[in-house]
């Protein structure tokens, strides 16, 4: 059991070497990071930097700002592949890659990468607190205030049955290759409801999208940060509190989890090598850091407004001057 959101999405490539994020959803696996490398990495003399992207649309914000600035303000060329988490980890340990710009928290990759191969090292806050738990439509909390504590939540399954769930009601969850608590909270917690996997975030918000259309009751597994927030306005279920020996236990024994998903602030990790070698790179990577509202602008953007994911990250590099220029280091 992972106590954080370890999203590893299988469903996506996207590829940003040709200049803009291009996400195609399927039902065929990631690249392979462990047997690339960038293209650009034997161009003699070239500025170059890879990053690692996942599939969640966040993710893919802070990547697509780092690349527009390495590449238009400070002359890199700059490789992104995607790739999942934990393999992720080890093209990081390998310098097949350069930089995780988001992780939810991978205890046993820190300890083997960071702490005892030292192959890796910590590249500090993004400066966004991720959380998970589980949401309700802000239009239906409104009418029945007492659905946001998990204790009344059996009260409510007959409303949130559906053709998936059967006479259970339904828990709408992501892929089912993301670790969730979802299953075991559902056990434990002695709940009348059936974990349903939507297939991807992409499908996810399609389905909270047509059920916020047609004014339908949901409850779904949901994260912040997260732009669909500002479309469909969610209320959190109130969980039993998350304390650190129910995630000690579930570490152990995942089938035992009982309580709340914890608040985690997102971190940034560098292959040790890049940290040394890396230049102006490596001091801009380090010093990247914005809020949760900078993310969601630029998410909001690509996902809903249907905007490139390099037209997006100009247009929020031409409005927020005051924050990158703060990334990038100082001139000699």
């Amino acid at each position: 059991m992972r106590t954080t959101r370890n999203r590893r999405v299988t469903a996506v490539v996207t590829s940003l070497a040709a200049g803009s994020l291009l996400v195609s959803l399927s039902g065929c696996g990631a690249a392979d990071m462990t047997k690339q490398s960038s293209p650009f990495a034997a161009a003699k003399g070239a500025k170059s930097v890879t990053l690692s992207v996942q599939s969640w649309v966040g993710a893919q914000s802070n990547v697509a700002v780092a690349k527009y600035l390495l590449e238009h303000k400070m002359g890199y060329r700059v490789d992104t592949v995607q790739v999942d988490e934990i393999p992720a980890w080890d093209a990081l340990s390998q310098g097949r890659v350069d930089a995780i710009l988001e992780d939810w928290g991978h205890p046993d990759q820190e300890q083997r990468y960071v702490k005892d191969k030292k192959t890796i090292t910590a590249g500090g806050d993004l400066g966004v607190t991720g959380h998970i738990g589980w949401f309700v439509p802000k239009y239906w909390a409104d009418k029945h205030p007492d659905v946001t504590n998990w204790k009344n939540l059996n009260k409510y399954a007959a409303q949130l049955r559906t053709a998936e769930s059967g006479d259970k009601g339904q828990l709408m969850d992501g892929s089912p290759s993301y670790v969730t608590n979802d299953k075991a909270l559902v056990k434990n917690l002695k709940l009348n409801f059936d974990v349903v996997f939507a297939g991807s975030e992409a499908a996810q918000i399609t389905q909270i999208q047509q059920f916020a259309k047609e004014k339908k009751p949901f409850l779904t597994y949901w994260y912040e940060p997260q732009w669909l927030f500002n479309e469909v306005p969610m209320k959190e279920v109130e969980l039993p509190e998350y304390t650190d020996a129910c995630a000690k236990k579930g570490v152990k024994d995942p089938t035992t989890v009982d309580c709340a998903y914890p608040s985690t602030p997102l971190q940034k990790y560098f292959n040790t090598e890049f940290v040394k070698t890396g230049g102006d790179a490596a001091t801009f990577l380090k010093n990247f850091k914005w809020t949760k509202n900078d993310q969601n602008k630029v998410s909001e953007m690509i996902a809903s407004q249907g905007l490139s994911a390099d037209e997006a990250a100009k247009r929020w590099v031409e409005k927020n001057p005051d924050v990158w220029q703060k990334w990038l280091p100082a001139k000699k």
